[in-house]
């Protein structure tokens, strides 16, 4: 499945590449090919590219970093990359700031840049893997904070209108990692984001473990970048790192529930954590499902579950996509047998 990589044609703005391999463009580092991959530096180079008929009639994939995909075979049509890389503050009102990043920006590298130019609201978001363009798609988040909170817009290339068009947040339709854009991936392509980022807000320390992290610190009284210390410290212990094997963080969501079915489940499992959701429902914990039957350090081969947290599938070298997903289904089989709950992979399965 190894693809040979061969240079097809160079633009302005893009460049091509035939039966290219994936394998270093996925974090789960599992092999798979592309029949084109399309690398695009400058979001302009989109309207000569979608005018090509390879793009109107072959299966479409676009790819950020591949920390939220799961290729189980081959992709049988193009990849296209959106690389562009830049932030550029918009607007400056004084109390906060409206910034512009493009869509190939590490994640985590912004968020670090927001901190260390006096903004706030992003450090609990800090450490995430992907890119900048993802982070709307899949409405990221983590210790109680989504990003949804701080997008002013996205710019994205619309396939149906042929143009670049910008949606306001509003128009983003954005849910429980959940947007527009991941319900119509057929439409958009994410080429930036603009951002409306305070220089104060308050802080939200009451995710378990991080008032406990920040105190074993010696944070009394924790500045935005304290914080964002403390959640990097929590994930490094909780969390595998990509670069020293394969995990896309967090396989599954957690499960949505009404306010009756989480009271039956909390009834006959006491321990289960829930916290509400919207329209009075609640959430549960999916990590606490898995590991409660035994899943947490399984392995089949080379596919397996994090020893440091139930909810991260791994590959321990030599795992193909397809052994990874059929250890995911076996999961949620037997939660759905044990609790009535069916887990839903938070990324996209290829």
């Amino acid at each position: 499945m190894a693809g040979t990589d061969t240079a097809l044609a160079h633009g302005d703005g893009y460049t091509i590449v035939e039966h290219a391999s994936l394998a270093g463009r996925n974090t789960f580092r599992v092999p798979a090919t592309a029949q084109l991959l399309i690398d695009v530096r400058k979001p302009a180079a989109l309207a000569e590219l979608f005018g090509y008929a390879a793009l109107k009639s072959q299966p479409l994939l676009v790819l950020g970093e591949g920390s939220n995909v799961l290729f189980t075979r081959d992709w049988p049509g193009i990849v296209l990359a959106i690389a562009a890389r830049g932030i550029a503050v918009l607007e400056d009102r004084g109390d906060d700031a409206r910034v512009r990043v493009e869509a190939g920006e590490s994640w985590n590298d912004f968020v670090r840049w927001s901190l260390a130019h006096g903004f706030a609201g992003l450090e609990n978001l800090v450490l995430i893997p992907g890119t900048v363009g993802a982070a709307p798609i899949q409405n990221i988040g983590a210790y109680g904070v989504e990003v949804r909170e701080f997008i002013a817009g996205v710019e994205a290339w619309d396939r149906r209108e042929a143009r670049l068009v910008r949606l306001d947040n509003d128009q983003c339709a954005f849910g429980y990692r959940d947007s527009r854009f991941k319900r119509e991936r057929e439409r958009y392509v994410v080429t930036a984001v603009e951002f409306d980022l305070p220089r104060e807000r308050a802080l939200r320390l009451d995710y378990a473990g991080v008032r406990e992290e920040l105190a074993a610190l010696g944070m009394a009284e924790p500045t935005p970048s304290n914080v964002a210390e403390a959640i990097a410290r929590l994930r490094t212990r909780k969390l595998p790192n990509p670069a020293l094997i394969g995990n896309a963080g967090s396989f599954f969501k957690n499960p949505l529930v009404t306010a009756d079915e989480a009271q039956r489940l909390r009834r006959d499992h006491p321990d289960l954590p829930a916290w509400p959701a919207g329209d009075g429902g609640a959430k549960l914990s999916a990590a606490w499902l898995i590991e409660s039957l035994g899943f947490k350090g399984e392995r089949a081969g080379d596919a397996g579950v994090s020893e440091r947290h139930a909810l991260v599938l791994v590959n321990h070298g030599r795992a193909s996509g397809a052994e990874i997903w059929a250890l995911a289904e076996r999961i949620r089989g037997e939660v759905r047998a044990r609790y009535g709950v069916l887990l839903e992979p938070e990324p996209l399965v290829i």
